[in-house]
């Protein structure tokens, strides 16, 4: 009998496999992160009007994120525990649903974006003209032609959820790299192309996208095959609730996020337009400084997912574990640039004196938001591992939503926009006990779980042997 090939997810010590899988997603996270702001920083060479123009376009845009992202957080769940099963063709009746889905997340975002942008901007923009033609530039092209970014999210979630995160580089980094090299070119206009501004800027976003979904279908066809791609019309309806069980909860959380952001944004403006740029600003730098928490997070979906469905209870805690101290070393780093150099962090975004007013306090306040994030960010995604959706649902709506909207509304009577930055801090603190509560519960079921697993394969080994000595008799 030929020798079966041993899956790292359930043998790799798990301190070795949490960086393995980790590094390469922080590095692609990285990648993306940067790409995101470098866009905020060329923008703000265009006018500072630009730059509030996309930042306030920037809630939206994670709206659209979380249509995606909730289609491959199911995706990511599903296809990793039929692995850990042993189940190929449930895994690959999950990939096709969810490109079905990717496909009408694409469609519902571009007819939004037809319908809706012109009201949007000229709610947001406070009655800057300027601000509002800048905005519906971008954040038009973006909705329209998003088609990439849905497809994007579906392939590179197909290889992590193997295990093979390196290949994951590869397609975030096409995209990365495409839009790095575009963005100057249709932001300021060379080589013969005229000068786009903030329109410019989406242009090479989308072409970006396409071109990271692109290499996500070749590199998964030539070198993911444990999980076929097929398309169909007629996706597995069972496969559909799987993904969209695990999905739903996370794409609520994140469109509830992105309608704090746009109520913030409505909030914030009242200071100034500066304050607004300030936020946005942050927003971006937050996803550049905890890309380390992201990238442990997202490799720490597939190993809790595997060993879930393979029955082995240690492995994830152990998980659980490792992910926490590697998260907490590395953003101690960004920790000790955001607090002892926050000026130079704004420089970046050519920040004129009233920006550094505003945006240095910020900056170092947020930096202790960031951190007391950590445990939040990493539970949520253990209970995604798990396929309890709602406990992540609960703690992200808790931690981005409920409570800061709660404190800064509370606030916002003393006109002091630091109290409005602290709100976010103190948001995070308040959401650990519920996360700690949730965690204890949802313990008790995996262990059970396991137990049960243990169970059933130690009967099944008494029935082997058994018919083993029969057999033997005979």
């Amino acid at each position: 009998m030929p020798k079966t090939k041993e899956n790292p997810m359930e043998t790799m010590p798990l301190s070795r496999l949490i960086i393995r899988i980790g590094i390469p997603l922080m590095l692609s996270l990285l990648i993306s992160s940067l790409y995101n702001v470098v866009d905020s920083v060329y923008v703000s060479y265009v006018s500072e009007e630009a730059l509030t123009a996309v930042s306030l376009a920037a809630p939206v845009q994670t709206l659209m994120a979380a249509l995606g992202s909730g289609i491959a957080v199911g995706l990511n769940a599903v296809v990793s525990r039929a692995l850990g099963e042993k189940d190929e063709e449930k895994a690959k009746k999950a990939a096709s649903a969810a490109i079905f889905l990717a496909i009408c997340a694409w469609l519902l975002i571009a007819v939004c974006g037809l319908l809706f942008i012109e009201p949007y901007f000229t709610w947001q923009a406070g009655g800057n003209e300027r601000i509002a033609e800048y905005g519906a530039d971008y954040l038009r092209i973006c909705m329209l032609f998003s088609l990439g970014q849905m497809g994007q999210w579906v392939f590179d979630r197909l290889v992590i959820a193997s295990g093979r995160s390196s290949l994951f580089l590869f397609t975030l980094s096409a995209a990365s790299v495409t839009n790095l090299i575009l963005d100057p070119i249709f932001i300021f206009g060379f080589f013969g192309i005229p000068a786009m501004g903030t329109a410019g800027a989406a242009i090479a976003t989308v072409i970006g996208q396409s071109a990271g979904c692109a290499a996500g279908y070749f590199i998964n066809c030539r070198y993911n095959r444990e999980i076929p791609i097929a398309f169909t019309f007629r996706p597995d309806i069972e496969s559909l609730r799987s993904i969209l069980r695990v999905g739903i909860p996370t794409t609520v959380v994140q469109g509830v996020v992105s309608v704090v952001g746009i109520c913030m944004n409505s909030l914030i403006i009242r200071f100034s337009t500066t304050a607004v740029a300030v936020y946005g600003i942050c927003t971006k730098i937050q996803s550049v400084v905890t890309v380390g928490v992201h990238g442990l997070d997202n490799g720490l979906i597939p190993i809790v997912a595997y060993n879930y469905g393979a029955g082995r209870g240690k492995r994830i805690t152990e998980a659980i574990r490792w992910t926490l101290i590697y998260a907490f070393l590395i953003y101690g780093l960004f920790l000790i640039l955001l607090e002892g150099a926050p000026a130079l962090v704004l420089r970046l975004f050519d920040a004129s004196e009233d920006m550094m007013s505003i945006g240095v306090p910020a900056l170092r306040i947020f930096a202790l938001s960031y951190l007391a994030s950590t445990v939040g960010m990493v539970l949520a995604a253990v209970f995604q591992g798990l396929g309890l959706g709602t406990y992540s649902m609960y703690l992200t709506m808790a931690r981005q939503a409920i409570f800061p909207v709660g404190l800064v509304f509370l606030f916002i009577p003393f006109r002091k926009i630091n109290l409005i930055w602290l709100a976010f801090l103190l948001a995070e603190l308040l959401a650990l006990p519920l996360g700690l509560a949730l965690w204890k519960r949802a313990k008790r079921k995996v262990l059970a779980d396991c137990h049960r697993y243990d169970r059933i394969s130690s009967d099944i080994e008494i029935q082997t042997a058994k018919k083993i000595v029969k057999g033997a008799e005979g």
